[in-house]
């Protein structure tokens, strides 16, 4: 055994995992809830508990997590605060229909750290508040059209769950994409609203904005939910500018790269503010909370007349999540943690290297991605999507066999768990995978 979370590629067996999928997929469709948790080698796993940057699974196995919750626990799995805080609020009680001081404590610390919250309104999910942030912009501009790209994903419901993975043979020409619908039994009716372009290109944007009739352009501002894509110099200024030129809003969804990118999110590192955000994942470090916040008079439509409601939204418990997570994300958190993730990042990409295995490792030190097989780092999803994702999938695969779990579409969620200890473990299993996956090709 090489060491607590690398251990060598046969000591780590997922029998049980596959055994209780199996069971209990009489009663939970495909095992899962969430199809997000489908398709991964060898298959679901079922975790027992998380301890830091570790699970344990029904196996008995500890293994080093880079899911992180799909991005949400950016403090790891079992912040001491966080949890004492939530255990705090439910002594008080569950859920009143009503409004309780932490609610508003929580929102003035979202509104005082991301520039563009002068108001905002919580939630449960992201896919919800993106739906609230569309609702808003028709009400506010009357015009119908959203803007969004390739790539980008914004939630899983009908009139939004467009080309956020689309088959290259089915996309189109890069220059004007096919719209490509993303589930069987999707309404193609529900796409209408929608206008499809690929990212980090303003000249197609600002022509499709010229038309008059688009209500608001949506965007992540870092394409995290394939790739970790930072945007062109000057691209996300030029396209507020445009915006603002052609009567159109601006949506920031930082589901993902609120506070991994920074506690202000990808708007206060790039330093454009939009006119609407969304928010979710690490805002509560896995507590469901999401939140579309942004200009106060915006979001003041919501009282008057644009209907926002939700039986879960500042969820008292959740909330006091909220602010001891917040908390936690200190300019110093921020330091600490960049510095580990982005030592994990370029001991990838040297090991990758060394091992003959072209790839492009880029992104942000609390949120990167690894790609094999591309030449140069990624501009768009078109990019993105000629990657080897057949080799990718072997790697992960061999890193999970070695006690490293890292999503098998290439992201890597860092938290202030992975210390540097972790990080050695982490780079001397994927140097093993590395020699695995190489030897595999060779």
């Amino acid at each position: 055994m090489a060491g607590n979370g690398t251990q060598q590629a046969a000591a780590l067996r997922f029998e049980e995992s596959a055994r209780r999928i199996a069971e209990n997929a009489r009663y939970i469709a495909g095992g899962v809830n969430s199809n997000f948790r489908l398709g991964m080698v060898p298959g679901p796993l079922v975790f027992e508990r998380g301890e830091g940057a570790y699970l344990i699974d029904a196996d008995g196995n500890r293994i080093i997590d880079y899911y992180c919750g799909m991005g949400a626990t950016v403090l790891g799995h079992t912040p001491k605060p966080v949890i004492e805080a939530a255990q705090r609020q439910a002594e008080k009680g569950i859920l009143f229909a009503g409004q309780m001081p932490i609610e508003y404590e929580a929102a003035r610390l979202i509104c005082e750290r991301v520039p563009s919250a002068e108001r905002l309104r919580f939630g449960s999910s992201g896919s919800e508040v993106a739906q609230a942030a569309m609702r808003l912009v028709r009400a506010a501009t009357g015009k119908r059209i959203i803007v969004k790209f390739e790539g980008h994903y914004h939630g899983w419901f009908d009139n939004i769950l467009w080309s956020t993975a689309p088959g290259l043979n089915a996309a189109g020409p890069e220059d004007a994409p096919t719209p490509a619908i993303g589930s069987r039994g999707q309404d193609p009716a529900a796409g209408d609203g929608l206008s499809i372009l690929g990212w980090n290109d303003l000249a197609a944007l600002e022509a499709r904005l010229a038309r008059g009739d688009v209500a608001a352009v949506m965007m992540e501002p870092a394409m995290c939910n394939q790739g970790a894509i930072a945007p062109a110099p000057g691209y996300l200024e030029g396209a507020l500018a445009a915006c603002r030129r052609h009567g159109a809003l601006l949506i920031f969804d930082e589901v993902i790269t609120g506070f991994r990118l920074g506690r202000g999110g990808a708007q206060e590192r790039f330093g454009v503010t939009p006119d609407l955000t969304i928010m979710a994942k690490a805002i509560a470090n896995g507590f469901p909370v999401a939140a579309v916040a942004g200009r106060a008079d915006l979001l003041d439509l919501f009282a008057d007349g644009v209907l926002h409601g939700g039986t879960f939204n500042a969820q008292p418990i959740a909330m006091a999540a909220l602010v001891a997570t917040q908390t936690m994300l200190t300019p110093e958190h921020y330091e600490r943690s960049s510095a580990h993730g982005q030592r994990l990042q370029d001991g990838i990409r040297a090991i990758l290297a060394e091992e003959g295995i072209k790839a492009q490792v880029v992104g942000f030190p609390l949120m990167f991605h690894v790609a094999f097989g591309l030449d140069a780092p990624a501009r768009n999803y078109r990019d993105v999507a000629r990657a080897d994702k057949v080799a990718y999938s072997r790697f992960a695969h061999a890193l999970l066999k070695r006690g490293v779990r890292a999503l098998e579409r290439g992201a890597w969620f860092v938290s202030s768990e992975h210390d540097a200890a972790v990080i050695d473990r982490t780079l001397e299993a994927v140097r093993g995978a590395a020699r695995e996956v190489a030897g595999q090709a060779a």
